[in-house]
Order: C-alpha cells, then sequence, then structure tokens
C-alpha cells in the first residue's frame, strides 16, 4: 500500500494503484463503523456496507454515498474533510447516516 501511496502523492497512480487504496481505505472503514446501513460507493474500484442501522437486502439500499476514487482516499487520509469533499459537488449522498463527518479520516499514519 506504501508503494501505491507514494505513486499517487506523485501523481502517478495508475489503476490498479488507485484499486489498492480504494479498495484498503475502504476496509478501514468497515472495521471503524461495521453494519449494513449505508452503502459508499467508489466507481468502478470498490463498495462496502457499513455503518449500524437497518440491514439492506435488495435493490438499491436506502442510503448510498458514492465518489470518485482519488476524493474517497483524500478523506479517507485526511487531506479533505467531509465538508469541503461535499461542496465539491461530486460526493453523492442520500439517506440517513451519510454524513461521514465523524469517522473520518480513517487513518493519517500513512
Amino acid at each position: 500500500m506504501e508503494d501505491a501511496l507514494r505513486s499517487y502523492d506523485a501523481g502517478e497512480a495508475g489503476r490498479a494503484e488507485l484499486k489498492l487504496l480504494v479498495k484498503e481505505l475502504l476496509k478501514l472503514l468497515v472495521a471503524k463503523a461495521p453494519g449494513h446501513a449505508v452503502e459508499v460507493r467508489v466507481p468502478p474500484y470498490g463498495a462496502v456496507q457499513c455503518i449500524e442501522g437497518p440491514r439492506h437486502t435488495r435493490g438499491t439500499p436506502g442510503a448510498v454515498i458514492e465518489m470518485p476514487a482519488e476524493l474517497w482516499i483524500d478523506l479517507a487520509l485526511g487531506r479533505t474533510t467531509w465538508a469541503e469533499a461535499r461542496e465539491t459537488g461530486k460526493v453523492r449522498a442520500s439517506g440517513e447516516r451519510t454524513d461521514l463527518t465523524n469517522l473520518l479520516p480513517l487513518s493519517t499514519g500513512f
């Protein structure tokens, strides 16, 4: 993951590095906020269900957050805030429990 992060920081990350970073950071989100109430999507690299609450079993979940990979990486690493990310217009969030302010950053140790 460290090599992928170095490539990302240098502006040289390819699909493989972005995929690795997105998936690893989504795993950290699930570990920090286990559950099935919210689906966080970072197309085309990954999607997870997290945060306690009603479990979704079919169709589109009641609460969905979707954003580009670069924005997710910056949020998870604390390089931007949830409020700043929302202001960009690149975050689509609908439903209850879709404010990630209290869960981010996931890690600043990278």
